[in-house]
C-alpha cells in the first residue's frame, strides 16, 4: 500500500460498531493507544473490516489544533 498521507498508523481492529448509515471503527495501534474513526457502513462492509484484522489509520489534514485547560 502506498499513500501520500504523512500519518499512517498500523494497528489491529479492536471493534466495529455498525449502524444503518455509519460505522465506528476502533484501531489499537499499540501501547494502550487507540484511534477511532467513523466511516460509512458501506465502506466498512467493502473493506471487510472485522475485529482482529490488521488495518491502517490514515490521517491527512492541513491543520492540527492543540488545546489546554
Amino acid at each position: 500500500m502506498k499513500v501520500s498521507a504523512r500519518n499512517c498508523l498500523k494497528g489491529t481492529i479492536k471493534s466495529v460498531t455498525k449502524g444503518p448509515i455509519m460505522a465506528e471503527i476502533v484501531i489499537d495501534i499499540g501501547n494502550g493507544v487507540t484511534v477511532t474513526s467513523v466511516i460509512t457502513a458501506h465502506a466498512a462492509e467493502n473493506l471487510g473490516l472485522k475485529e482482529g484484522k490488521t488495518a491502517y489509520a490514515v490521517m491527512k489534514s492541513s491543520e492540527v489544533m492543540v488545546a489546554v485547560d
